[in-house]
């Protein structure tokens, strides 16, 4: 299963999202020198598309012998990360101002980029095998 370079790509994003459920997402300095700190797992809408993250990401992780399922699930869980990422910039400027923000906020775009990476090799992967075996059925009715 660890032996292709996407099934790795894809274990680094999932355990990246995991993280963000035990992780800081901001600080918010209150009066007199007191912090309180907003987890990601505190903010429902945060916490339903962690969800919906990890679960993509699973489901791609164990769809490792399915090259195209696999380059499919991955690239959907891309998009949800990158979602996720946009969302974060639009808090991160909505509330410059009032908080200070973690570098836990770039991880969603981190598993993208790491997601992407592994559809397309996936993708090369399953085109690999599909000319191969075209390679060695057009040598089959020549014989």
């Amino acid at each position: 299963m660890w032996q292709r370079i996407q099934t790795l790509f894809l274990g680094i994003s999932t355990a990246i999202i995991f993280s963000m459920f035990f992780c800081t997402f901001a600080t918010i300095a209150g009066p007199e020198g007191t912090e309180v700190t907003i987890r990601y797992s505190e903010k429902l809408p945060y916490l339903t598309l962690l969800i919906m993250l990890i679960t993509s990401h699973i489901a791609a992780v164990a769809s490792y012998r399915t090259f195209f399922l696999q380059a499919r699930v991955s690239t959907i869980a891309a998009l949800l990360a990158l979602g996720f990422q946009i969302w974060l910039a639009v808090d991160i400027i909505v509330n410059r101002n009032d908080m200070s923000f973690s570098f836990t906020a770039l991880f969603p775009l981190i598993a993208s980029f790491l997601d992407f990476a592994a559809a397309k090799k996936s993708m090369v992967d399953e085109m690999t095998i599909q000319a191969v075996k075209g390679v060695r059925k057009s040598r089959k009715n020549r014989k």
